[in-house]
Parts: structure tokens; C-alpha cells; sequence
């Protein structure tokens, strides 16, 4: 995006944080498209993906108030995107696995610029929620879900209990789960199923 994209689209957020119409109309045609071809990929249906696409435009009318202060304006909309969709696919499956079972053989290739933001957010979310607690409980969630070691393992690594594993975890996740859902609106297993596929 060169300069004048840049003021263009700063003008147009300041003007629809204000509530003008025009300026909401604008950033729709603006993206509207991508935001559909992003759907799309999850639900493979032309007119589900139609519907979820209008409902994230009404998402960030609801929320225009708030876009003069998003760093990346891009970003955030593809991340309200991902996270309708699944909601949505949530609601459809009744079911957590299901969904995780989507974003799984969701076929992404790394060169996707959108899935890539997404990846990017997700990521930086779980460091800040994971910069926010104890050393120790850090430590042991990054060997236990991301380094992929059991329970046993951590515990003769670390030199203290099982149980004293199992605590760090569940205090971990208990922090992590309200985090996800109060700012992601989104399940701990969805992001999981995102970010560690």
C-alpha cells in the first residue's frame, strides 16, 4: 500500500469512526472481495460466504467507533473474518472438533498474505498472554504445547512433581481460555487448531 493508499484509507476510517455512511460504503467496496474469497475457503458455500461477508461489515459498523485506534486496519478486519466464520461454523457443527477438524484441512499456502496476518495476530496474542504470567508456568506451557512434551517429561526436566505440572497448566489455560474469549472471540480450541496445525 503506497501513501496516498494510506491516507486515503486513514481519512476513510477516521470519516466512518464518525458514523459517515459514504466513508462505510467506501471501505466495503474496498474490501468486500477479499474478505469474501477469505470466507469462502472455510465454508465452500457462495451463499454462506455472501451472508458471513455482510456480517463482518456489520461487526465493524457496530464496532466503528473503535478503527481510528486499530494499528492495522487490515489485520483486524481478516481477523473478525476468522473468527465469525468459525464462530459460525461452531454453531452449524455444534461441536469444538469440528471446527478444529476445518481449520486443520483449511489449505493454506504460506504465501497467503491474509492467513499469514491472521497467523501473525494469533501468535502475538498468545506471547502477550504468555509475557503475563509466572516464569515457571511460561516455561512449562512452551514445553508442554508448543514444544509438544508430556506431563513426565517436563517434571524430570524441571525437577519438581507431575502435579506440580498439571497446576502450572491448568492455571495456564484458565488464563489463557478467558483471554481468548474475551478479546479473540474465540475458543481455545480454535486457536490452538490455528496456530499449531
Amino acid at each position: 500500500m503506497d501513501n496516498e493508499q494510506v491516507i486515503l484509507e486513514q481519512d476513510l476510517l477516521y470519516r466512518l469512526s464518525k458514523g459517515d455512511e459514504a466513508a462505510f460504503v467506501s471501505i466495503f467496496d474496498l474490501y468486500s472481495a477479499r474478505i469474501y474469497n477469505f470466507i469462502i475457503k472455510y465454508v465452500q458455500s457462495p451463499p454462506l460466504a455472501e451472508d458471513l461477508t455482510q456480517e463482518v461489515f456489520m461487526k465493524l459498523w457496530e464496532s466503528r467507533a473503535q478503527v481510528t485506534k486499530i494499528e492495522s486496519f487490515k489485520a483486524y478486519l481478516f481477523v473478525i473474518a476468522r473468527n465469525h466464520t468459525l464462530n459460525s461454523l461452531k454453531k452449524a457443527f455444534k461441536s469444538e472438533a469440528a471446527v478444529g477438524e476445518v481449520v486443520k484441512n483449511y489449505v493454506t499456502q504460506r504465501s497467503n498474505t491474509e492467513e499469514d496476518i491472521l497467523h501473525k495476530e494469533y501468535l502475538q496474542f498468545l506471547k502477550r498472554v504468555l509475557d503475563s504470567l509466572p516464569e515457571r508456568s511460561r516455561r512449562i506451557f512452551i514445553l508442554c504445547r508448543e514444544e509438544g512434551k508430556s506431563y513426565e517429561e517436563v517434571a524430570a526436566a524441571m525437577g519438581i512433581s507431575k502435579n506440580a505440572v498439571k497446576n502450572h497448566m491448568v492455571f495456564s489455560m484458565k488464563l489463557l481460555r478467558s483471554s481468548v474469549q474475551k478479546d479473540l472471540g474465540i475458543s481455545m480450541g480454535v486457536l490452538f487448531a490455528a496456530l499449531f496445525k
